[in-house]
């Protein structure tokens, strides 16, 4: 590997370790010539989301064209042409070794973009359109790094992961998306439960708030569930990583039930204690073993 390539493969990492701590954490379980691909894609996702949220002072014009730009980049690289980029080479690597499908990353860029413009979704169906393109495909593009013994089974499961990541995120998240502008519960489901987005704006954990951040962690475990019969089909050397994640995220949402519910009282993490012995309890499990779901 050359200087510049293992320079971006570095900077994809600090990012992760930086941003994704919980699965930062779970990836540090792969062996460490899938890690570091691990790393890529996770730099990728996150230096177009660090554009579209860490630019607020931005305009959405201005954004967009950063994002743009940053795109052509991306793409001009998949043809083969040089790029100047500090993290690019890394993913445009990974993408050649495992023939990712590129489709994915542009249905990735598109959503980004949503952000900039997109503050509210009406239904759960529309969420979930977004979350196709967020999260979902994030899922599909880690399936040929993972491996499995049957990558046909195991698509669905990894997509109804992503869903159930990026659900927990959300919920966990209310307060600090209120403060870009957006929600990401649907809007259907605060007028079931009598809640506005005013009422959300004065970070006052009520009833009815309680009872919407309830339902959205059933809705949220029933991805969860879906996505468990996944892990044991992916390749043993993998298993103990994503056991982690899914335990460590599933656990997120059971820090916030101990909390009654209340997404304003500060951001749910879960204790590091237990973190250590989740990531033991998986690096003792057989591989092939059923992951339990709390649904």
């Amino acid at each position: 590997m050359d200087v510049d390539l293992a320079a971006a493969y570095e900077r994809c990492r600090e990012l992760h370790k930086k941003h994704g701590r919980t699965y930062y954490l779970a990836t540090r379980l792969l062996p460490a010539w899938k890690r570091r691909h691990v790393h890529a894609l996770y730099g990728f996702t996150r230096y177009a989301d660090e554009i579209v949220d860490r630019t607020e002072d931005l305009p959405p014009a201005e954004r967009a064209a950063q994002l743009t730009e940053w795109s052509d980049r991306f793409v001009a690289g998949l043809r083969g042409e040089p790029v100047d980029d500090p993290l690019l080479p890394a993913v445009l690597h990974t993408i050649a070794v495992f023939d990712l499908d590129v489709d994915d990353f542009a249905t990735f860029l598109r959503c980004m973009a949503m952000d900039l413009t997109v503050t509210s979704y009406e239904t759960y169906d529309d969420l979930l359109d977004y979350m196709e393109g967020s999260a979902a495909v994030i899922g599909t593009m880690m399936l040929p790094i993972l491996g499995s013994s049957d990558p046909a089974a195991a698509r669905e499961p990894a997509r109804q992961l992503g869903f159930a990541f990026q659900l927990t995120n959300f919920i966990r998240d209310v307060d600090e998306d209120l403060e870009r502008g957006r929600v990401y519960l649907p809007e259907a489901h605060l007028a079931e439960f009598g809640v506005t987005r005013r009422a959300l704006q004065r970070r006052q954990t009520t009833p009815a708030i309680r009872e919407l951040i309830k339902y959205e962690i059933a809705r949220a475990r029933e991805h969860y569930a879906a996505a468990a019969p996944g892990i044991p089909m992916l390749e043993p050397a993998s298993q103990a990583c994503m056991r982690t994640a899914y335990a460590l995220y599933g656990g997120i949402l059971e820090e916030i039930e101990a909390a009654g519910y209340d997404v304003f009282a500060g951001r749910a993490t879960v204790p590091n204690r237990r973190r250590a012995a989740v990531a033991m309890r998986s690096i003792l499990t057989r591989p092939g073993t059923p992951v339990r779901s709390a649904v």
